[in-house]
């Protein structure tokens, strides 16, 4: 790999990172009321999707919005943890009898039930985590009662697919999705578009292996749980000449850094939080993850949790950007002394391009407003 100075790649890293503890957006998710506004009987809830809160990846972060919120605000909280899609209405629909007054669902996967719940119980306020609501045959609804916490990936994954391709050693990355749902292929399409738009720049001709953005086809393991599946489409990647995987699917993303760490110079891009931080405990782990494209699930959920216990809640959706700072790159952390200046260099340049407009990132996923 190339080396250049600390000192670029951290100034670099600094421009890039979104530090997941620092202050909230301008576009805040929920009205921004403080503690003091808040009240202490008030009660939030939390629905998971299937892969549980400790899946290092969006289920977690959702879930530490909600601790913060309960240890800044002094308020109640109930949670309730779905192992398989036939707990998402049951659950949800639990939280409501508990006399929870603002329930929580996380992943598009539970917009059906909460649609449902929430035009059963219009004195209930939900709000759900990458996806709006949905009726019974999956078609999109706004209800009063109702805030969807969105996020354009795409615009941040963009900026991981040119990284790749300028890190790369072997000329091929990949990509592969736990599900085929608008919150995974997000993901994968702006990774395949930041490629194109590395190759575009520099004349080079980077391969994307699992992934053709044009006809919506590639490898998808058909599951958030399975790790095996990950390991196993990871090892295809690896084995087949790829040094860099980007796993879109929750925790089946650990099989991918067992493969990396099987391997030499075999590089993992995380999703959702930042991977090095949710695998302190696995060294090996951390040492194969180049980047994570990064979502602000836990300022968002804990600042509609701040407005709505402040009697403030309101519906408009909430659609993080790169803009509004609810989507970026965390720090390259071990990788940091790697990263050549001149491509730290690109990617700060690249980020503001996409947030003037001067380049556009476009996915049939991308949230409405983004």
């Amino acid at each position: 790999m190339k080396t250049t100075s600390r000192a670029f790649a951290l100034a670099g890293i600094a421009a890039l990172a979104l530090a997941s503890c620092g202050t909230p957006p301008e576009e805040t998710a929920g009205g921004g009321s403080d503690a003091g506004g808040a009240s202490t009987d008030y009660k939030a809830c939390m629905v998971s999707d299937s892969g549980g809160w400790d899946d290092k990846s969006f289920n977690e972060s959702s879930h530490t919005g909600l601790l913060n919120a309960e240890e800044k605000l002094g308020i109640e909280t109930q949670e309730a943890e779905s192992t398989t899609d036939s707990d998402f209405a049951p659950n949800i629909n639990n939280m409501v009898t508990e006399g929870c007054d603002l329930i929580i669902t996380v992943g598009f996967l539970l917009a059906p039930a909460t649609g449902a719940a929430a035009q059963a119980n219009e004195g209930t306020d939900f709000a759900i985590v990458d996806s709006t609501a949905q009726d019974a045959d999956g078609n999109p609804i706004e209800l009063d009662n109702v805030k969807p916490l969105e996020f354009d990936t795409a615009q941040a994954a963009f900026l991981a697919g040119y990284l790749a391709a300028g890190m790369t050693e072997t000329g091929k990355v990949a990509t592969y999705g736990g599900m085929d749902i608008p919150t995974v292929t997000i993901f994968m399409d702006g990774y395949v578009d930041g490629v194109a738009h590395y190759n575009e720049t520099h004349g080079t001709e980077v391969e994307v292996l699992g992934w053709n953005k044009e006809t919506q086809t590639g490898s998808i393991v058909g599951t958030f749980e399975d790790q095996s599946k990950g390991k196993a489409v990871s090892d295809e990647f690896y084995s087949a000449g790829a040094d860099i995987v980007m796993p879109v699917a929750g925790p089946v993303g650990a099989g991918t850094l067992a493969s990396a760490k099987e391997g030499d110079d075999r590089m993992v891009i995380w999703v959702d939080a930042d991977g090095f931080e949710t695998n302190a405990a696995d060294p090996d782990a951390q040492a194969t993850i180049l980047t994570s494209v990064m979502k602000e699930m836990t300022v968002a959920v804990e600042d509609v949790i701040t407005g709505a216990a402040g009697g403030e809640f309101d519906p408009t959706p909430y659609v993080g950007t790169l803009e509004n700072g609810g989507v970026g790159l965390a720090p390259f952390h071990d990788f940091e002394d790697d990263v050549p200046a001149e491509l730290v260099t690109e990617l700060e340049t690249l980020k503001q391009e996409i947030i003037d407009g001067t380049v556009v990132v476009e996915s049939e996923a991308s949230p409405a407003g983004a």
